[in-house]
């Protein structure tokens, strides 16, 4: 699956580049605007907002939003893909700013963040549209490797407990976050809580 460019081309030297680099850069923000509002309005509304409530709360005009995102499925895996990224990248930062535990901890915290705006999708998702056929299997291509780096530095220095697999941490907060009837978010919060002071070692 296609993500969305985050790193548009330079454009080559010449009279007409600072132009054609302004462009590329209004495009650029208008996407990740456009992916922000979409990610909001999806979650309060669901998948089927109009388009206009998405572009007035990004900033821009309905053209620019079809422009980018011809179907509603172009969108809505764009802005699973812009999700799976920013959580996969979070991983080597949290790293490098905490000690193994804690990165770890607060990576389960962007895992969970993330099941969060799966569950706003889910209706697309569970559509049965072939477009999003390939979404399962590229966000454990993406998010394996990156737990898997957090967990090998906590087992290296004994905080985590050595028999646990990153796809049994994603698909065990996947289903944790799935709602349960009469209870409040915070009941999912104390559930994965408990789970993640389940992987400590003793």
């Amino acid at each position: 699956m296609e993500s969305v460019e985050t790193n548009p081309t330079t454009a080559p030297s010449g009279g007409s580049g600072g132009g054609q680099r302004r462009r590329r850069s209004d495009a650029q923000r208008n996407v990740v605007a456009l992916l922000d509002a979409a990610k909001s309005v999806f979650a309060r509304t669901g998948v089927d907002a109009p388009a206009k409530e998405i572009t007035d709360l990004a900033g821009v005009g309905v053209g620019t939003l079809y422009r980018h995102f011809p179907r509603r499925s172009d969108l809505i895996l764009a802005v699973m893909q812009h999700e799976i990224d920013a959580c996969a990248g979070a991983a080597a930062t949290l790293s490098s700013e905490h000690d193994p535990w804690d990165a770890l901890t607060l990576w389960i915290g962007r895992l969970t963040a993330l099941v969060g705006t799966k569950q706003g999708l889910a209706s697309a998702l569970h559509s049965g549209d072939p477009a999003f056929d390939d979404l399962p299997r590229s966000i454990m291509e993406q998010l394996e490797p990156a737990l898997g780096a957090l967990l090998d530095a906590a087992r290296a220095d004994g905080s985590v407990k050595a028999e646990i697999a990153p796809a049994e941490v994603v698909l065990t907060v996947a289903l944790l976050c799935q709602p349960v009837r009469g209870e409040t978010p915070t009941f999912t919060e104390r559930m994965i809580r408990i789970f993640v002071e389940g992987l400590r070692s003793r």
